[in-house]
């Protein structure tokens, strides 16, 4: 074997020696995972709630007399102005026994005139007068009711708003009592949306950290709607079969985008003291319940089921399942299992959660 040979043969052995450290190095590496521990912080997080939201004012246009329609100066979805026509029940009946109502009105004036006249004389007795007074009393009421029955034919708009769906035509015979249109008033909005009893007694009995009464509405197309509201009430009683109480924010609505029966998200800052949170991608979730992996004293990981009291983003608020001094996998949740024993690299969580954009006050 020459030198050469010999050379060319060692040199190929340490390139092959220097291959297998190296991918033994990355195997080390790829085994080596990320680990850090919850962190306590003051922040807050929104809450959603599913949110049905209702005109300021909303009423049901009924007929108030009998009649076949005559007029309707208006159409479905229009804004209309207080005291503008509507709709008109044609009227000639009605106007018919108002002229009628009148004329027994003025006959009586003459009787009552007469009768005064004969009881000056001594010609009637005074009961008489007083017979003849009744009688135009009651000729007067009766010209007053015809004259309101004629109003009713006239249905006029009682505020500003805009009409909903009209099911009725020209022409069509409107019973006493008929539905003609809806009429809502959008200039401002009420949201309800239904909040737990805990929930109800930790806003009211935590006033101090409790937070700003400001809410946010999100649309069913999942934007912000652009004005920003208030809880204003809350009802009196719970629903005894949900066991919850509605809550009600009101909204402006100066462009008209809401209308009553939308539905929408409103959404609610809660304040949290003393916050334990954690990294999201620390988790994983099995049938609605979510796990982490904790690292015991022998490098072993376990499964360890939690409860999420909050989300924030990139991370989950720790309701109960882990303590302060517990160290948890970061990375790698979804390579390895139960009893596995790791080598890891402990990261401050301060640092992990810098990374993920926490805003913690």
């Amino acid at each position: 074997m020459t030198s050469k040979t010999m050379l060319a043969g060692l040199g190929a052995l340490l390139l092959l020696q220097g291959c297998r450290g190296d991918d033994a190095k990355e195997a080390e590496e790829a085994s080596r995972y990320l680990a850090t521990t919850p962190m306590i912080v003051d922040t807050s997080y929104v809450k959603q709630y599913v949110a049905q939201i209702r005109s300021f004012r909303n009423i049901e246009i009924r007929a108030q007399e009998k009649g076949f329609l005559d007029q309707m100066p208006v159409d479905e979805g229009r804004n209309v102005r207080a005291g503008q026509l509507l709709f008109r029940i044609m009227p000639k009946v009605y106007e018919a026994e108002l002229q009628k109502a009148e004329a027994e009105v003025r006959a009586a004036e003459i009787e009552l005139e007469n009768a005064t006249t004969l009881v000056t004389k001594k010609i009637i007795s005074k009961n008489e007068q007083a017979m003849a007074q009744a009688k135009l009393d009651k000729a007067r009421a009766e010209a007053a009711q015809s004259r309101l029955h004629l109003a009713f034919t006239e249905i006029r708009a009682p505020f500003d708003g805009v009409l909903d769906r009209i099911p009725k035509k020209l022409g069509s015979l409107i019973e006493e009592g008929e539905l003609l249109t809806t009429l809502s008033d959008n200039r401002r909005m009420f949201a309800y949306f239904n909040v737990s009893e805990p929930e109800y007694l930790d806003y009211k009995t935590n006033t101090a950290g409790r937070g700003s009464s400001k809410v946010a509405l999100m649309l069913a197309n999942n934007t912000r709607f652009s004005s920003q509201g208030e809880v204003e009430t809350i009802e009196g009683e719970f629903d005894p079969e949900t066991g919850n109480i509605a809550f009600r924010a009101i909204f402006p609505n100066p462009d008209g985008l809401l209308k009553n029966g939308e539905t929408g998200k409103v959404l609610l800052t809660v304040p949290y003291k003393q916050a334990m949170v954690i990294p999201q991608k620390a988790t994983y979730e099995i049938q609605d319940k979510m796990y982490v992996f904790v690292i015991d004293k022998d490098n072993k990981v376990h499964a360890r089921l939690i409860t999420v009291a909050g989300r924030l983003p990139d991370l989950f608020i720790v309701g109960s399942g882990l303590a302060v001094e517990d160290k948890i996998l970061l990375e790698g949740v979804q390579k390895v299992k139960d009893d596995d024993v790791i080598t890891f690299e402990l990261k401050n969580p301060r640092e992990v959660m810098t990374s993920l954009r926490l805003k913690a006050e």
